[in-house]
């Protein structure tokens, strides 16, 4: 059998992406960034069995969030500064610890701990898009990134199915011990599949991460494209943050599993990625950027007075989970032409901003549903919508 290992030689940039890599980087992306999201719908469980309240369940997925965030800015622009691989797998390694322990135990504080460990070691998807970008052909950029994208979306829907089947069944404690398992698999597979990528950046760590700081200045679209992007994030993970305590409430009295299924109607989002990809440089990165705030409004709409009933709830989802990916990918897409020789450093700002903006949307989320329920959620998610939408209409970008 021929061995899929592939030399420094056979990976050109702009030479090429083969299929089989392109669709493990997808998968393997799937696979590890539903680890941040796992906990979504098993927030109610999670708070009954640890014994507190909905708000220190609800900053689980705040810590994890802003581990993600952590883990972009620190460990992703390793990835133009030492071997990819060799990141991956110390990321892989860690996680198979962080998770271990997330199913073991039993203070709310080192729950914490464990989950901003595993928000910062599931970073590998953004060391994988780069790659995606920088060794396609130029004609097949935009489809490949949208490639990876769609596999990432996917893993985030289907984490939410299986946490909440899995909870359901076994518990929360026994979803987390699953995802351990699967990064020793996902750990495999990368060390079979990814080449030794040489690095781009000569210099020290502290020299490269003072590069970014110029990336930032010196390009104002990659403020703007970030921006507008972690705002509309964080619209996002209010509504997913808090669906659980929603749909616990009656009429719904539904349990994780019902939640988690809702995460089916993300294929939507999924589906919309490769098009957005494929689509952006025709339509226009503004044009995406106004129909996503637009949907997401909509969304919102629908939520909110339509959130008494499972065709509310549902229509609000399939909106939202469109609208994030017209903006996410036309966005994303774009920022690797700012700087083509510092990807993952421009992947890096631009998904940081973007976890920031979750993290900020999932604790403002949390305070809302404290004091005001599902309309402070609702509130919170149009403010930050709104907020993204004004940087389209007031910049050129």
């Amino acid at each position: 059998m021929k061995s899929i290992r592939m030399t420094k030689s056979e990976l050109r940039e702009n030479g090429g992406l083969p299929a089989h890599m392109l669709w493990t980087l997808a998968i393997v992306a799937g696979v590890t960034v539903a680890n941040l999201y796992y906990n979504q719908p098993l927030l109610g469980l999670i708070s009954a069995d640890l014994g507190v309240s909905e708000l220190k369940a609800n900053l689980i997925a705040m810590m994890t969030q802003a581990g993600y965030a952590l883990g972009l800015l620190f460990i992703v622009p390793l990835g133009d500064l030492c071997h990819r691989k060799k990141v991956t797998l110390l990321n892989f390694a860690l996680l198979t610890v962080s998770l271990t322990a997330m199913a073991f135990l039993h203070d709310i504080h080192a729950v914490w701990a464990a989950a901003l460990v595993t928000g910062v070691c599931s970073i590998v998807p953004q060391i994988f898009v780069p790659i995606a970008s920088q060794f396609s052909e130029p004609e097949n950029k935009g489809r490949n990134v949208g490639i990876v994208i769609s596999g990432l979306l996917t893993g985030i829907l289907a984490s939410r199915v299986v946490s909440g089947l899995v909870g359901d069944v076994l518990g929360w404690r026994g979803m987390y011990l699953i995802a351990a398992v699967l990064m020793v698999g996902c750990a495999v597979a990368v060390n079979k599949m990814l080449p030794d990528i040489q690095p781009t950046f000569n210099g020290g760590y502290g020299s490269l991460m003072k590069s970014l700081y110029g990336l930032v200045k010196d390009h104002p679209a990659l403020r703007v494209y970030s921006l507008r992007s972690g705002l509309a994030f964080g619209s996002f993970l209010a509504l997913w943050s808090c669906l659980a305590f929603k749909m616990a409430q009656p009429p719904f009295s539904a349990d994780s599993d019902i939640v988690g299924l809702l995460g089916l109607c993300g294929v939507a989002g999924a589906m919309t990625a490769s098009f957005v990809g494929r689509w952006v440089k025709r339509v226009g990165i503004r044009r995406f950027n106004y129909i996503g705030c637009s949907l997401i409004l909509a969304a919102w709409t629908s939520l909110y007075f339509g959130g008494e009933s499972y065709t509310g709830i549902i229509a609000g989802i399939l909106l939202i989970d469109i609208g994030m990916q017209c903006i996410q990918l036309s966005n994303q897409t774009s920022i690797f032409e700012v700087c083509p020789g510092a990807s993952n450093r421009v992947n890096t700002i631009f998904m940081t901003t973007y976890f920031v903006g979750g993290a900020t949307g999932t604790l403002l989320a949390g305070y809302g549903w404290d004091t005001l329920g599902w309309t402070g959620v609702a509130a919170v998610g149009v403010l930050l919508t709104m907020s993204s939408l004004s940087l389209t209409l007031f910049t050129k970008m």
